[in-house]
């Protein structure tokens, strides 16, 4: 009887240190997974940046009024970052739209206006991703290698690569 139960005490022991270990390797791995944002020496270009993320992060989730949201939350940031016209423009198509389908059509002119501005500023630190969607033939911006396509949401969210990464 003693000796069951110390078997058995030695099982459970061992299974909550593996448990333990497991746990410990999750958190290790998320860490290492999620990228710090990147930072522009341009204050007005760094918080452009943000709300663009914002925007796409909207489109991603399908959200039509968070995206609206963010495209005017862009508009307003945007207008203190100089040569921003194009971009200011398209931010104001993306806002206006009605529906998301016309937001991820609009999402296309302000992702290439938003590389343009971004690949004429200065990082301070990070890396940003541009990555392309041969079926929405449309680029965008990320902070992260994971493939989160605003073209398409959750019905292709992974469809894309990365085609360039800037430092």
């Amino acid at each position: 009887m003693k000796k069951s139960i110390l078997i058995l005490s030695v099982a459970l022991l061992s299974l909550s240190a593996n448990a333990q270990h497991d746990h410990a390797s999750d958190a290790a791995e998320n860490a290492t997974s999620k990228q710090m944002a990147p930072m522009f020496e341009d204050k007005n270009m760094g918080l452009a940046y943000t709300s663009y993320i914002q925007l796409k992060e909207a489109l991603v989730a399908s959200e039509t009024k968070g995206a609206a949201t963010a495209a005017a939350g862009l508009q307003k940031s945007l207008a203190a970052v100089s040569n921003s016209k194009s971009a200011l423009g398209e931010a104001a198509k993306v806002a206006k739209a009605a529906t998301l389908d016309d937001q991820r059509k609009a999402f296309v002119g302000l992702s290439n206006e938003m590389t343009a501005l971004v690949k004429g500023s200065k990082l301070s630190m990070g890396t940003i991703y541009l990555d392309y969607c041969p079926m929405a033939k449309g680029s965008w911006l990320s902070n992260s290698k994971e493939i989160q396509n605003p073209y398409y949401g959750s019905k292709m969210l992974s469809c894309g690569s990365v085609k360039e990464t800037i430092e």
